[in-house]
């Protein structure tokens, strides 16, 4: 379907939507206010709005009014009244527009820094497309449109519009050359007023705006945006911006929405310092960590590194391709703290953060949660689709520069959240203030422990060292936290950093998405942060740049360093200081790597009350992460083991004890036990095996010399049940030379699990007396066990008296 097909659709479905033709705007109080007056919002005001408006409708024609209107209205781009705006975006009168031009012009009006053609392009094609329909259902019910005083009516059929709204959009605008000292704050402003006033009281008041950008730092910064990024025109890199706000105000001291204003080839009027379509990287991460430290994680969390799938979008039932996240390096790290994973913004740590906080706000809690629940509350408002993924976290979701360095500014301000703002004071003509900004109340937005938590981890610079060095642009000489930001094919490079006294972040890339070659937030954005900030924060400071300031409710912990927790007596790679909120401690020591603990050695579950009787002391290793369970079963994780003196097949902690409604292995010897003498030398052994609840993969029946055996040799196996007393085997024990022997049934479930019954039986077998005979024989005496193993399976059976022949001893290694 054409262009042509497509709008006369909407045109149609557009128009059969709307209920009423009358609804136009009263223009007579547009040109009836006073200058003085225009600022004002008071009842007083109103009232003579109504008046003079029916006084000059009483005195002047309709037609008369629209053409004082349409000559004073602003239409953008300092185009005040028709015939300028006609010049300015066409250049011709306006008696010469068309049906085309003229929509276009029409809606210009309402908002004129908003549906502005040369920066926001889509969204003032779409504006003109509104206009052309309500055109087209005016006709549409009148037959065609009176305008003023021609004779000539309007009459705008489908395929008029159609064409129209394709004119525009095919057409090329030139932007005009802007001499404004700073044209993106220029311009930014305009939108803040247009936030306060309507647009005509705005450019016909004589206003004098009072803004907080300071001339020094703007052109500082500028001027580095626009050195480096020349510097980088061999990535292809060729568009930057940089926002600085003092995040106890929030004063905008410094906004560089481009290298060039004035430069069309890399849409230089487009203010990417405000440009909400841009993807973040890595630097989106420290809102999602507070919101895990909000969910009761600290600094000292572990986190496994290694490979790892999930569910695309968070759900567990989302039965898409899994999605497998990796890191910037291509390596995986093992286990690391949270303030590693951050502070060397580890991608595989960063999405089960996420998948522990969850995308979305659970509206069951009393205040915003989850990823996009903290991002709103530090003030970030362009999270808004309803079909995000784990990615978010990685920068899978569109920020403006502005919002984000915001957000970061709740980090230097100990969690209170101060907007941003840019207009301090209005003065009219006459000099009257018509507009003061009064900060507001001060927002606790989070925690301040949680505020200084994010901010010791982004400010120390020895923990980053393992993926930045020790010497990064990130490294200033004052103390300073900061976050670089990468997205994929390197479309974006970001870095945020701040102090208590400035925050500021810088974004480099291209308008158009263009991905750039080989530069990252490191090399692309950082060296415009780190001169930045050298030369900004000394001034704004007055030459004693402020340290993050410790909240009362933060506490030094003694921690082990691999695992988090505090140290147990099993603590592996040493010990370290690591700073807490003092309600979110460290784990206990039993929360160590390892630790002992009683374990059920059928179920491999915690032993309790209700599995008594096969329990095993056990060396554990504290593990639920089932990703890390499989990594350290692989040849890089066995490696890891190694190198840090860990068990080589570590036998995992379970997480519940087990319960009466678990299997449980029944393992009786039924007519032996410890205090038994033996005399006979064909020996039943009668037993109960079998498992309740479950079943089992097989059992054997070996013996070995003595109490504390050291080798089991194999009598009989099967994989038969006994669950009655029954004959398992019947041994013939002619040529046990030895006093006490010590039987096992060793029953299997798997290859992990296992449940063994021993007993300890007394030999006192009667001596053989050997047969008398007057030629020595060759061959060894009857009843001697013979060297030729004899393999034997016993199943239940009635006793023979047939005597069972001895089978060589088989070693079986002790599980």
């Amino acid at each position: 379907m054409g262009d042509h097909a497509r709008f006369v659709g909407k045109l149609s479905h557009r128009w059969r939507g709307r209920r009423r033709l009358d609804n136009y705007p009263a223009v007579g109080s547009g040109i009836i206010a006073l200058p003085e007056e225009r600022a004002q919002r008071t009842y007083t005001r109103k009232a003579r709005e109504i008046i003079l408006a029916a006084e000059i409708t009483r005195r002047y024609s309709k037609d008369e009014i629209l053409e004082l209107y349409l000559n004073e209205i602003y239409y953008g781009n300092l185009a005040y009244g028709i015939e300028a705006a006609a010049e300015t975006y066409f250049g011709k009168t306006a008696n010469q527009l068309n049906l085309a031009e003229a929509s276009f012009l029409a809606g210009l009006p309402q908002s004129p820094s908003v549906y502005d053609i040369y920066t926001n392009r889509e969204v003032t094609l779409a504006r003109q497309q509104q206009v052309l329909v309500l055109m087209y259902g005016m006709s549409q019910v009148n037959g065609c449109i009176k305008v003023s005083n021609s004779d000539v009516p309007i009459c705008v059929d489908e395929t008029a519009a159609a064409d129209a709204a394709n004119d525009i959009k095919t057409r090329t605008f030139n932007p005009p050359t802007m001499n404004a000292r700073y044209p993106h704050w220029v311009n930014f402003v305009r939108s803040e007023l247009e936030e306060l006033y309507d647009a005509q009281t705005i450019y016909r008041s004589g206003f004098i705006v009072y803004t907080t950008i300071d001339p020094t730092f703007q052109d500082e910064a500028q001027r580095l945006v626009t050195e480096q990024v020349s510097l980088l025109t061999d990535k292809n890199a060729h568009n930057g911006a940089l926002v600085a706000i003092k995040p106890a105000t929030g004063e905008i001291l410094a906004m560089v929405g481009s290298p060039d204003f004035n430069n069309e080839a890399i849409s230089g009027q487009i203010n990417m310092a405000d440009s909400p379509t841009r993807q973040p990287g890595s630097s989106i991460k420290p809102v999602n960590y507070v919101a895990a430290f909000e969910k009761g994680w600290t600094p000292a969390t572990l986190i496994w590194d290694v490979p790892s799938e999930f569910p695309p979008s968070g759900d567990p039932n989302d039965t898409r391709e899994p999605y497998r996240p990796v890191n910037y390096d291509g390596e995986f790290h093992g286990p690391v703290t949270v303030r590693t994973a951050l502070s060397n913004s580890f991608n595989v740590p960063a999405v089960k953060t996420l998948d522990f906080v969850k995308i979305y706000d659970d509206p069951n809690t009393p205040q915003k949660d989850g990823m996009i629940g903290m991002a709103e509350r530090l003030g970030i408002t362009s999270f808004t689709r309803p079909d995000y993924g784990l990615s978010l976290t990685l920068g899978g979701g569109d920020v403006s520069l502005l919002e984000l360095t915001s957000a970061y500014s709740v980090f230097a301000n100990g969690g209170k959240k101060v907007p941003p703002v840019a207009i301090l004071r209005i003065v009219d003509f006459e000099g009257q203030v018509v507009y003061e900004y009064q900060p507001p109340q001060e927002d606790q937005v989070i925690r301040a422990e949680h505020a200084f938590l994010i901010s010791s981890i982004l400010s120390d610079n020895e923990a980053r060292s393992w993926m930045f060095g020790r010497n990064s642009l990130l490294n200033l000489p004052f103390q300073v936290a900061a976050k670089t930001g990468t997205t994929n094919d390197f479309r974006d490079n970001w870095t945020l950093g701040y102090t208590p006294d400035l925050v500021t972040g810088v974004w480099v890339g291209n308008a158009d998405y263009t991905p750039m070659v080989n530069t990252t937030g490191l090399t692309g954005a950082a060296p415009i942060w780190s001169s930045f900030m050298q030369y900004a924060v000394p001034i704004v400071s007055n030459g004693a740049p402020t340290s993050f300031s410790r909240p009362p409710g933060i506490v030094d912990k003694a921690i082990c360093s691999i695992s988090g927790t505090e140290p147990s007596q099993w603590c592996r790679g040493g010990q370290r200081n690591e700073i807490f909120a003092s309600d979110q401690p460290p784990l206990p020591p039993s929360q160590d790597l390892l630790r002992r603990a009683d374990i059920d050695t059928w179920t491999g579950l915690l032993a309790g009350d209700a599995c008594k009787d096969f329990v095993e002391d056990e060396m554990v290793m504290n593990l639920s992460d089932k990703w890390g369970r499989q990594w350290l079963r692989s040849g890089a994780g066995r490696g890891w083991l190694e190198s840090h003196d860990l068990p080589r097949n570590p036998f995992f902690a379970p997480d519940r004890e087990c319960t009466a409604s678990d299997p449980h292995p029944v393992i009786e010897f039924s007519n032996l036990n410890d205090s038994s003498v033996i005399t006979d030398p064909s020996l039943p052994i009668n037993g109960i095996i079998d498992v309740k609840n479950g079943g089992f993969t097989s059992w054997r029946l070996e013996y070995g010399i003595g109490q504390d055996v050291s080798q089991w040799n194999l009598l009989a196996e099967g994989t038969n049940s006994f669950p009655n007393p029954s004959l398992i085997y019947t041994w013939n024990l002619q040529g046990i030379q030895d006093s006490q022997i010590s039987l096992r049934i060793y029953l299997s479930n798997g290859e992990d699990y296992h449940a063994e019954r021993r007993v300890t039986v007394t030999l006192n077998l009667p001596t053989p007396v050997p047969s008398a005979t007057a030629t020595p024989t060759e061959f060894p005496p009857t009843g001697i066990p013979s060297d030729t193993p004899v393999p034997v399976t016993a199943t239940a059976t009635t006793p023979t008296e047939t005597p069972t022949e001895f089978p060589t001893a088989t070693e079986t290694p002790t599980p």
